[in-house]
């Protein structure tokens, strides 16, 4: 019985390979476009140029800013609005087949970007980027929480960090891709703007040969038969009736309560700080200044005397750090687990922006300041990387159940992405009055972050999604009711949630964790209306 045990918990070639395809296929692809027009920007605004002028038209310095500012900003709008549609497609089409609808989506875009040059039209790459932007928002969402259904619990947190990896390995495919020797000139810019749509054909080739969800199979479509072969396909193992078990709990509960809504999970006591907690570490995660680093790294290598021709392969040599230190992830986290990941991070990025700021302000007074900057950068990178980068999908995917994940995904993807968004639109406006003092607010959103997830965020390493759920019940002040159904022989979740203590009392419990998440907002409210 105990050999049975463990051959259930291992990685089987079924499960390792069903992860690196939909990571490869989807994930991959988000991260490349993440980087790909980084390097060729000069070229691209120059073909912008050359169509102008094909028109007999004059492009502007500021047509031209405004023209490459929706470029690169498409991206992240377009991920909003695909996470937007992550639970209508995750409840109807599956986890498995709304990858694969949107890889036809994915498809269509890198067409449009490769013929670009071609067809003599530059509006059809932004046109393009909203879409790969939205195919983006979806996968971002959806692989996680497809991965995270089909893992077991005692690997969960890792394989919910493989698609944090891909997307690392995606930005620094196309770093390598963008040295001008490769294709970052003015003649493979095109080609590889395209090559993002090889991912998505070898998915929708190779993913429909693996199971769908066993947890969608077996609580939203009531098809055991399929659910307990894709789970014996998955472990390895014929005997999977103690994980059927768990699923038949938690399905007991589903049937009752349905699918829940964004409103319904907005509104919803008994889910409240699961959803508080999300919108932080997304928000946390975003905002943390990981986007501002990477946009400062080109000026703080060059001003430490890094060759202009060089500093791509530096850029590249970052990429790899973070590739490298989001795989190191992969294998501690189930040993360290996810809480202690995402403090270790946020503290090395809190004080590594700390540093930076003093290191940047600095720099022309003492010589050795830039090498100081630029072992700011990599430790950021590091810090990163380990905990703020690949644990909130994995924390958002195990802290709800059945009914509610989908709508939380789209909840935490949403503010993923706007968060995104609003750093690349706000950011310049930061350099541009604050300077290097900007990366205060970071430190400051970093700390407060840490707070947070310091004193709110259970550890939910090798816990089962309802064990986690129990955790989270005490703080959201409800009582969940566990009876007998003697009828199916197995344990089911009442819905009749006892309210354990008024608000009043809940409040006066937690009311400096509410402090902290108001002037958290309160501070982003106050700097938006400082930079208009």
């Amino acid at each position: 019985m105990e050999k049975e045990m463990i051959v259930g918990k291992e990685l089987t070639v079924v499960l390792a390979l069903a992860t690196l395809i939909s990571a490869f296929g989807s994930s991959f692809q988000y991260g490349y476009n993440v980087a790909v027009v980084n390097s060729p920007a000069p070229d691209m605004q120059k073909f912008y140029s050359s169509v102008y002028e094909s028109r007999n038209e004059t492009l502007t310095d500021s047509v031209q800013t405004l023209l490459w500012s929706l470029t690169v900003s498409m991206y992240p709008l377009g991920g909003f609005f695909g996470s937007l549609m992550v639970a209508p497609l995750v409840n109807s089409f599956g986890r498995k087949g709304t990858l694969l609808f949107n890889n036809i989506f994915s498809i269509v875009p890198a067409v449009m970007m490769g013929i670009s040059e071609v067809v003599n039209s530059f509006e059809i790459i932004i046109v393009a980027r909203v879409i790969i932007g939205i195919c983006a928002g979806l996968s971002s969402n959806v692989v996680p929480m497809y991965l995270g259904e089909l893992a077991p619990k005692n690997l969960r947190g890792a394989i919910g960090i493989v698609p944090q990896l891909f997307i690392t390995v995606g930005i620094l495919t196309a770093q390598v891709f963008g040295i001008r020797n490769i294709l970052g000139n003015a003649e493979g810019w095109p080609i590889m703007l395209a090559l993002t749509g090889i991912p998505a054909v070898l998915e929708l080739l190779l993913l429909p040969f693996f199971p769908e969800s066993p947890r969608y199979m077996l609580i939203q479509k009531g098809d055991e038969k399929n659910a307990r072969t894709g789970l014996q396909r998955l472990r390895g193992w014929q005997d999977v009736e103690e994980e059927l078990k768990e699923m038949r709990v938690e399905e007991q509960s589903e049937k009752a309560e349905g699918q829940l809504s964004v409103l319904k999970l907005l509104t919803l006591r008994s889910l409240r700080w699961q959803l508080i907690s999300i919108i932080i570490m997304n928000m946390g995660q975003q905002l943390s200044g990981v986007n501002a680093i990477y946009y400062y790294a080109d000026s703080i290598f060059g001003t430490a005397g890094v060759k202009e021709n060089d500093i791509q392969y530096v850029t590249v040599g970052t990429g790899t750090v973070n590739v490298l230190m989001t795989l190191a992830a992969v294998f501690i986290v189930e040993a360290s687990g996810r809480k202690l990941l995402l403090l270790i991070g946020f503290g090395i990025c809190c004080g590594a922006c700390v540093i930076l700021t003093v290191a940047l302000s600095l720099q022309d007074t003492l010589h050795w300041m830039p090498y100081v900057s630029i072992a700011c950068v990599i430790i950021y990178v590091i810090g990163h990387a380990i905990g703020p980068s690949p644990i909130p999908t994995v924390i958002t995917n195990e802290v709800f159940r059945q009914s509610s994940r989908p709508a939380a995904f789209m909840v935490a993807g949403s503010v993923h992405w706007l968060s995104n968004f609003t750093v690349g639109l706000v950011f310049p406006f930061i350099v541009k009055g604050l300077g290097a003092y900007g990366f205060i607010i970071f430190a400051f959103i970093c700390l407060v972050t840490l707070i947070y997830i310091w004193v709110v965020i259970p550890e939910t390493k090798n816990t089962t999604f309802l064990e986690i759920s129990k955790l989270f019940a005490k703080r959201n002040g409800v009582e969940i009711l566990v009876d007998r159904i003697r009828s199916r022989g197995v344990l089911a979740i009442s819905l009749e949630i006892r309210f354990k203590v008024p608000w009043q009392r809940c409040w006066q419990r937690n009311h400096f964790l509410f402090f902290f998440f108001y002037v958290f907002l309160l501070m982003l409210l106050f700097f938006f209306q400082y930079m208009q």
